[in-house]
């Protein structure tokens, strides 16, 4: 049963924000740093969700250290516009609030960095459902979903992890908690598609937030 979930696990791009115009102009103004021409939406969206090195050695086979490099360069437009270009999905902080007033507990687990997470939570005044915000560390570590999870878990010793659950919208949150044998939440309306999630098993799937709402309420 849902109500046995007592903490909730949120990704934030595709899952809390639609982030997709300020990711994409950042990717944008990274490639064009390096003289590539962007490819078209459909591959620049799977940007959106999984550490940004990762994408670019995935899809531009930059080595390690060019890949570091890049990110840098993407940075310098994310924090001045990219983060801004952001809003929320309609419904998403409503919900985040009665689950808090319900007890439940809501922890940000997200890819990005903290940094940026916690300024992007504050920009949309929703940080204060979250009990904690934990992403990925500016210096590149921790970048994984399931070393997100891991480090997440480790907070909280004396729960067990039947008492957990992710819920994102990309194969990284669904995979990322079968690593922990986590439950799990793949949210359609997010960036991921059928093709992607195909290997994988979530435990529910919501197709919007509304089945999100009728799921963790």
């Amino acid at each position: 049963m849902m109500n046995n979930y007592r903490y909730l696990l949120f990704d934030l791009d595709g899952t809390v924000t639609d982030s997709e115009e300020g990711i994409l102009n950042s990717v944008r103004y990274c490639l064009a740093y390096y003289k590539i021409n962007p490819p078209d939406d459909k591959l620049l969206k799977k940007f959106i969700g999984p550490p940004l090195v990762q994408s670019l050695k995935d899809h531009y086979a930059f080595d390690s250290e060019k890949a570091t490099r890049a990110v840098k360069v993407y940075r310098e437009y994310f924090r001045k516009k990219g983060m801004y270009e952001n809003k929320l999905y309609p419904g998403i902080a409503s919900l985040l609030k009665s689950l808090q007033e319900k007890g439940k507990i809501n922890i940000l687990a997200t890819a990005k960095p903290t940094y940026y997470a916690k300024k992007i939570l504050r920009n949309f005044k929703i940080a204060t459902y979250f009990r904690e915000i934990i992403g990925s560390n500016l210096d590149g570590s921790r970048m994984e979903k399931k070393d997100i999870i891991r480090h997440i878990l480790d907070r909280y010793p004396e729960i067990p992890v039947e008492k957990f659950i992710m819920i994102g919208d990309r194969m990284h949150d669904i995979e990322g908690a079968l690593h922990h044998k986590m439950d799990s939440v793949w949210v359609r309306y997010g960036y991921g598609d059928d093709e992607e999630m195909q290997p994988y098993s979530p435990t529910y799937i919501a197709e919007s937030v509304k089945d999100l709402e009728k799921l963790l309420l």
